[in-house]
């Protein structure tokens, strides 16, 4: 979204465009359409198959200057992804309902806001990673006031970033990298000092599509 009107899209524009998007699905695609690391690097893979069910919050807050969108850097000591920045999200449980509640469930887990202070608004497009899921974005609104209480063990932490500069196509740049004697393509949203890129990117890109005017919905 190249113009700034487009940009400073309301909550109830957005969920009717979520909705719009939504409608478009056809009957036989569980979750709607598919997105995925493959995106930008034909022909790569996923390491699973079928891949592990997961899902994400794209949690959008009102602020005085717009809207923002709440991300977190995970912990350096982890096993997976340590320190990048990404959603609150993970993978399903056979005690979730479905991915909704998987996303409502580890955003409570993982930064403390509790899912009655969530308004599910809509879903984007399943997003498949090379490492083996398939993740849901689901996005909503986060009711104000809240408090987050990071989980030391996973998160390091959480910050918002204007909703403005992630639906800028300016800001989504094209970077590649060598992984394991292989280059590959990814979508990067550098801001201040964090560096957004991979899967997170790649919902982010997704969510421009979704909302933006004539984009894929028409």
């Amino acid at each position: 979204m190249s113009k700034s009107s487009d940009s400073d899209l309301g909550l109830e524009e957005i969920a009717a465009r979520l909705n719009a998007h939504a409608g478009r699905w056809s009957d036989d695609q569980e979750r709607g359409g598919r997105r995925g690391d493959s995106d930008l690097n034909p022909g790569m893979g996923c390491l699973k198959d079928p891949p592990i069910p997961a899902s994400v919050l794209v949690p959008l807050v009102e602020r005085p200057a717009g809207l923002s969108v709440i991300l977190t850097r995970r912990t350096a000591h982890l096993s997976a992804h340590a320190g990048q920045i990404s959603f609150p999200g993970g993978r399903w449980e056979p005690a979730d309902i479905d991915v909704t509640e998987t996303a409502l469930r580890e955003t409570e887990e993982e930064i403390g806001v509790p899912r009655h202070k969530i308004d599910v608004m809509g879903r984007l497009d399943l997003y498949v990673t090379r490492t083996g899921y398939a993740v849901t974005p689901v996005v909503g609104r986060v009711l104000t006031p809240f408090e987050t209480k990071p989980d030391p063990g996973e998160v390091d932490e959480v910050f918002e970033v204007p909703l403005r500069f992630l639906l800028n196509r300016a800001n989504h740049q094209r970077h590649s990298r060598d992984i394991g004697g292989v280059k590959r393509s990814f979508y990067a949203m550098p801001y201040d000092r964090y560096y957004i890129w991979g899967a997170t990117a790649g919902m982010i890109v997704n969510l421009a599509d979704v909302l933006e005017p004539g984009g894929p919905d028409g």
